[in-house]
């Protein structure tokens, strides 16, 4: 399913695969303006690819009791994707990122001003498609949408002197990442017409294994040269995320050369393998692994509350991929 190879049934495994294809219709059609240039920029980064984590969450929650209007399906895995895609238009423009999916993201390829419109006119093509949906879904993608700016403006601004880095770095992850994640898993649920018992527990689900996907890309920056990816991308930009905050946490007196390499963006690349190199040899990167396999199973925890069946195994596979990932 997506670029995730989940094993499960080979029927249900259709039936998920005819719904992502036609979500995958209806985005470039939602995406679409009134002229040519606004049509190109909205449909750059969707036609890009991407994982299409989050419909296939709502997609495989939706699946968990019958009867779910696969027009709402739809439209409810669109609505992610497009808040999600939305999002990225605006943190390249605060990156001033060059490279998106591996194409030029918009703020380069055209400018920030375009890039910012772009974002904001997905965000009312979210809007307007959850409107079709009802006020219950409206409210759940307006609360998550302000989660994901409160999200961003406390990466932008980072810890005060009285947080802690790691737990306020966690924060911004469960904010910018796990909010929309769990948003797209409840509303999966609530196509189906889950119970709020079985929604909160989609919820909390959601939240976690969306920490998690973030986490494991963490990883994946400096553990793995196998995954399409530059490795060392936060290294050189001076992002610290978990293994290097786990490293400051706990550093001893051998650890001073890492501590200053990872205490700037590096610009030189000997020192970016440098840096790589005494990251995978220290004992913080198998520390930080098991705390990634910890949170995936606190995330497989919450499935107990839903019904049994294909839905529920899919979820819970989805657990052990996400953190192989980073293996």
């Amino acid at each position: 399913m997506t670029s995730l190879n989940v094993d499960v049934d080979p029927a249900f495994e259709a039936v998920v695969r005819d719904r992502l294809d036609a979500v995958e219709t209806r985005l470039k059609d939602t995406a679409a303006a009134q002229t040519a240039f606004t049509t190109d920029a909205a449909q750059h980064l969707l036609a890009a690819g991407g994982k299409r984590f989050r419909p296939l969450l709502v997609v495989l929650a939706s699946q968990l009791y019958p009867g779910a209007e696969a027009s709402a399906i739809d439209r409810a895995a669109v609505v992610m994707e497009l808040t999600h895609v939305a999002s990225l238009y605006h943190d390249d423009v605060m990156d001033e990122a060059e490279m998106r999916r591996g194409v030029p993201s918009a703020n380069s390829r055209w400018d920030n001003t375009v890039a910012i419109m772009v974002g904001d006119f997905l965000f009312s093509r979210a809007s307007s498609t959850v409107a079709t949906l009802g006020t219950d879904y409206v409210l759940l993608q307006a609360e998550t949408f302000a989660r994901l700016v409160q999200g961003q403006i406390a990466e932008t601004r980072g810890p005060g002197a009285e947080d802690d880095p790691l737990e306020h770095y966690l924060e911004v992850v469960a904010d910018k990442t796990g909010s929309l994640i769990a948003a797209s898993t409840v509303f999966g649920g609530m196509v189906c017409g889950a119970p709020q018992e079985v929604l909160d527990a989609l919820a909390a689900y959601g939240e976690e294994i969306g920490v998690v996907f973030q986490l494991s890309d963490d990883l994946i920056d400096i553990a793995s040269d196998t995954s399409g990816k530059t490795p060392g991308t936060d290294l050189r930009e001076g992002v610290p995320t978990l293994p290097v905050l786990m490293l400051r946490a706990s550093a001893g007196a051998d650890d001073a050369r890492l501590l200053e390499l990872t205490s700037r963006p590096i610009t030189d690349e000997d020192e970016v393998a440098e840096a790589l190199a005494a990251l995978r040899a220290h004992p913080v990167l198998e520390e930080a692994r098991a705390e990634v396999e910890r949170r995936a199973e606190v995330a497989r925890g919450y499935l107990s509350r839903l019904p049994e069946g294909p839905a529920r195994d899919a979820l819970s596979a989805l657990c052990d991929q996400v953190v192989s990932r980073s293996h």
